[in-house]
């Protein structure tokens, strides 16, 4: 998607591997957000790191220019966090910020393209004898996470020389060290120039020991400056560009002596030098050469500096650090794979975006899948994956992997599978409390007693969702009945004696204790939103305990799970959408617990149980359905209920504008912008105080309904929220590539992604050898649209008469296949020969197995 001028201000592009931090491209070509130093670090620059270019022919300098556009204002200075801890003559009142260079020459027109994971920026001057080009990216291809997990951004550029005569370039990339006194070094041995950069004040076990590496490859010749000059004032900046703007290649400067340094405003060691590595090459008129640029990281200790508690726990090492010896070895392997990187990384952002998908779908599942890459997610030693729900500015925001959060998260299973599987065996292996219940958030490191916060029923019961569809990606149910045991115990503990919040004691199939959830407080009463999770877990679970052979289980399970639907739909449909069936002037139902929750839940002013939702329409009162929809689950509610109730959310809870509406909670959308509340109150009966964050906007909630209305065939009322979220991330009020909700990066946006099973119905049961396809109607007689699943991914094609399953990576062993159209089937063949094949309902049965390998589509033609 394409940025122009307008748009670019709050552009932050994430660069970086999964769970290793990112480094920010803005929409002005300037690097941001160095977030690489094991936590958040956001509006925060890097002293003077940066690429410039410069032109020469025939000894003479033609232009020299730092490689960005112009810094957007306003330019009163900074007021930042990173900016003002600093102290001094800095920040605001103090000019734009003079480490971005903005006062040096660079380039009048930037055209900023984001597809991620990949951003490309066109630069061109009418004073600079050619065109440049920037892509940049980090790695990212769907189910290779060593590949994807690296601590790099990747620069390539691309110089065109427009001119008439040959024009000699030198691409120079600078880098500040941000390690405090550390050594700086320039070296040219071995196949890629480097300049290296390493802490030397701690030892190399230490929480706060670093490494930086900038690399590169290609040009005719490579030089280099450990170390800019050091003096006084901006005696090293000035320095820098009286040696750039010189003609010719930079003469290498190394303070061996690293206590050589003035005071005052001396340019330090203490502080960490800045270097510079530049390529120097030779262009024809009307050609084009590219160099590479890879910056890497290395920190490779990481400590649990959040939530330390009460004693010292040890620390534990990044899983990048397990890995690779350096920051050195990181940038020489992405150099030397460097081919291999990007074709596979583009093969999968060419997948994903040559769709027929509607673009703000597009956008919107594209653009979230970045918090994958930013410092929201780590890897534990093992490569275990972990993750809070976003960032605050210099911290994680909500630890834990929280499991209520992470439920709306749909790109990891099927992207990452063996990292979301991670999850699932962490909860069960580390996050059970001695009463049976599962907390919700993992403690760090691996291995510290479980917090003892009372359980939340959406995460509990979504474990086991999330279990069963893991299953189903996979396909491997000696994993499945590894884990079934953590299964049986999340679902038991509803009824268990030792549940102090009595969810269900009497087995009666729905939830009328005291039910944690993820809007922070606990409903009382039946509610579908919650029970709903129950009824679909006892649904999952008695799927899975057939698998496992633990039939009594399957039957206790589908006894329980009838039971608890009828009650709900007799007892919670108001004719038009599920509300909570509760007494809010019923104190005894609070004192049935304990004086504290009386006193916390209690509206002495009103007579009133705070914080419920009453005759509210909820956005997620059906949420449990999205999911089973999701996974092949099959009916949890009454379909037709469930039409009726999306509607009402959709006719009540989306604002075409929000102007007019009293928000008390955090502001996400404003003035005119639309979006889609928590929750509302049609018929006027709402509680004094009701549920938190009633009045908010909150994107993962707003992508599961919108997402939930295309399922269900409102494609146009599905499309109108999707765009109302993307509409507010336009690149001028908010960053494309960071939606907001508890801090930034937040993930639960990434139920965005599950818009792309909406609109192809996708599904995957490898346990029986299947996938589905059923793609919406489609205008201009052709759909295409990517897919991933455990051992493959690829892109599906129907035409009028054909449907097309072309694998573009690993393989997909199938049985099966499901059709929506399957009844009109007339042939089948792999890679062009016939294959044998039965009908079925709804699906084809291949006479055997298939393999579709990459070259050797599946295609499956049908009658009109």
């Amino acid at each position: 998607m394409k940025y122009d001028k307008d748009h670019r201000s709050a552009i932050s592009f994430p660069l970086g591997g999964i769970g290793t931090g990112c480094i920010g491209l803005a929409g002005s070509g300037h690097l941001v957000d160095w977030e690489i130093a094991n936590h958040p670090n956001k509006c925060s620059t890097n002293r003077y790191s940066h690429f410039a270019i410069k032109a020469e022919a025939d000894g003479t300098l033609l232009d020299a220019r730092i490689l960005n556009g112009d810094l957007p204002p306003p330019y009163m200075g900074n007021t930042t966090p990173a900016e003002v801890k600093f102290g001094g003559h800095r920040g605001f009142g103090y000019g734009a910020a003079s480490n971005l260079l903005p006062g040096l020459p660079h380039f009048r027109d930037v055209e900023f393209d984001g597809t991620f994971p990949v951003a490309t920026l066109e630069f061109s001057e009418p004073g600079f004898p050619g065109k440049v080009k920037l892509t940049a990216f980090n790695p990212l291809i769907p189910l290779n996470s060593f590949d994807s997990s690296l601590p790099s951004a990747l620069f390539e550029f691309t110089v065109r020389n427009d001119s008439a005569r040959t024009v000699t370039y030198t691409l120079a990339g600078s880098l500040s060290s941000m390690l405090g006194p550390s050594r700086s070094e320039w070296k040219r041995n071995g196949e890629f120039p480097h300049l290296e950069q390493t802490a030397t004040s701690v030892p190399a076990d230490s929480a706060d020991y670093g490494e930086l590496t900038l690399a590169a490859g290609g040009g005719d010749s490579s030089s280099g400056q450990s170390c800019w000059y050091r003096g006084a004032w901006v005696d090293d900046l000035n320095t820098f560009w009286n040696d750039f703007t010189h003609p010719g290649e930079f003469a290498e400067r190394n303070y061996r002596d690293a206590s050589r340094f003035t005071n005052g405003h001396a340019t330090s060691p203490v502080n960490g030098d800045t270097g510079t590595l530049a390529l120097r090459f030779e262009v024809a008129p009307g050609e084009s050469r590219s160099v590479v640029f890879a910056l890497a990281w290395y920190y490779p200790n990481r400590r649990n500096d959040w939530n330390p508690g009460d004693r010292e726990y040890p620390g534990w090492r990044n899983w990048y650090a397990t890995q690779f010896d350096g920051a050195a070895q990181v940038a020489d392997y992405l150099l030397e794979n460097y081919s291999r990187l990007k074709a596979e990384t583009f093969r999968f952002r060419d997948a994903l975006f040559d769709s027929t998908l509607p673009p703000e779908v597009l956008d919107a599942v594209s653009a979230n899948l970045s918090t994958l890459k930013s410092p929201t997610c780590m890897r534990l030693e093992n490569g275990e994956f972990y993750a809070f729900e976003g960032c605050q500015s210099m911290a994680g925001s909500c630890e834990g992997s929280c499991t209520h959060v992470w439920n709306y998260a749909y790109a990891l299973p099927y992207l990452f599978p063996d990292l979301e599987r991670s999850m699932r065996e962490l909860d069960f292996t580390y996050n059970f409390q001695p009463e049976g219940g599962l907390g919700f958030r993992l403690q760090l490191p691996v291995g510290r007693p479980p917090t003892p916060f009372r359980p939340c029923v959406d995460g509990q019961m979504g474990g086991v969702l999330k279990t069963f569809r893991e299953w189903k990606i996979s396909g491997d149910t000696e994993w499945l009945r590894r884990w079934y045991p953590g299964v049986k115990r999340s679902i038991e503990y509803a009824w268990s004696p030792r549940n102090y919040d009595r969810w269900d004691p009497d087995q009666s199939g729905v939830l009328t204790g005291r039910q944690h959830h993820t809007l922070d407080v606990e409903l009382f009463g039946v509610n579908s939103w919650l029970t709903g999770f129950y009824l679909a877990a006892l649904k999952a679970g008695a799927l899975m305990a057939d698998a496992v052979g633990e039939t009594a289980d399957a039957e206790l399970f589908r006894t329980i799970f009838e039971r608890g639907r009828k009650r709900i739909e007799n007892e919670l449909f108001n004719g038009e959408y599920y509300s909570q069936k509760v007494d809010l002037t019923d104190r005894s139902i609070l004192e049935a617990y304990d004086e504290d929750t009386a006193r916390f839940y209690w509206n002495d002013e009103t007579g009133e149980i705070k914080y419920q939702i009453g005759d509210g329409c909820l956005i997620d009162q059906v949420l449990a359905q999205w999911h089973a929809d999701l996974i092949g689950l099959g009916d949890i509610f009454e379909p037709e209920r469930v039409v009726s109730a999306l509607r009402a959310i959709h006719r009540h809870n989306f604002k075409p504008s929000l102007r007019n509406y009293a928000n008390f909670w955090r502001v996400f959308g404003l003035n005119d912008e639309a979006g889609t509340v928590i929750c509302t109150w049609p018929r006027r009966e709402r509680p004094a105080i009701p549920v938190p964050y009633a009045t908010e906007t909150m994107h993962g909630f707003e992508y599961q309904a919108a997402c939930h209305l295309i399922l269900r065939g409102f494609v146009e009322e599905g499309l109108e929220m999707v765009r109302a979220v993307r509409d507010r991330y336009d690149g001028h009020k908010r960053n494309p590539w960071n939606e907001i909700e508890c801090g930034s990066n937040y993930a639960r946006s990434m139920a965005s992604y599950a818009l792309l099973a909406a609109f192809s119905g996708f599904r995957s049961d490898l346990p029986d050898g299947t996938v589905r396809f059923a793609p919406l109607p489609f205008p201009g007689n052709e759909f295409r649209c990517f897919w991933s699943t455990g051992p493959a991914w690829g892109v599906y094609r129907r035409s009028a008469e054909r449907d097309e399953l072309e694998v573009l990576s690993g393989t997909l062993r199938l049985r099966r296949f499901e059709l929506d159209r399957a009844d009109r089937v007339i042939s089948a063949a792999l890679d062009g020969k016939a294959i044998g094949w039965k009908p079925e309902k709804g699906a084809i049965r291949f006479n055997t197995e298939i393999e579709i390998a990459p070259g050797a589509p599946l295609v499956i033609k049908s009658k009109a």
